[in-house]
């Protein structure tokens, strides 16, 4: 095999993509990392956003992740995703629905802890929909 990286990417519905590629960017919960060929192994979760496929052509990809875990091994780059899905398939209402939705749910908290963790939902969703180019300056398109 040439010198490469298999990524593959999961999700409870379908095998989204397996290939070989140059690199991969990954939205992980302490932020994105880049994983190469021979890269070191671990396991991280991920965050909401936006994975970024650099091809052996040259050619990049861009797939959408809603969380799950990825797992760089010797064999290459796992991603087990809760939803995955190309960017050209990426549902831009749903993801309005989502925001509205967390930002109703963190009205509603009323403890400390709830209301953190629906901030962060509510952050996590809204830097999302930045990623995808739905929010300029802070308003919803």
């Amino acid at each position: 095999m040439a010198e490469g990286l298999k990524i593959e990417i999961v999700s409870p519905e379908r095998l989204v993509l397996s290939e070989v590629v140059t690199s991969v960017t990954v939205p992980g919960s302490e932020g994105y990392f880049t994983v190469m060929h021979d890269h070191a192994p671990f396991m991280t979760t991920l965050r909401p956003g936006f994975i970024t496929v650099n091809g052996l052509n040259g050619q990049d990809a861009i797939y959408f992740v809603k969380g799950g875990f990825a797992d760089v091994s010797p064999e290459g780059l796992t991603i087990l995703a809760e939803r995955s899905a190309p960017f050209s398939e990426f549902d831009h209402a749903d993801l309005q629905a989502q925001i509205k939705a967390a930002e109703t749910e963190l009205a509603a908290a009323a403890t400390p802890e709830d209301k953190s963790y629906a901030q962060e939902i509510v952050s996590a969703l809204l830097n999302l929909a930045i990623e995808a180019g739905q929010i300029n300056g802070g308003h919803v398109h």
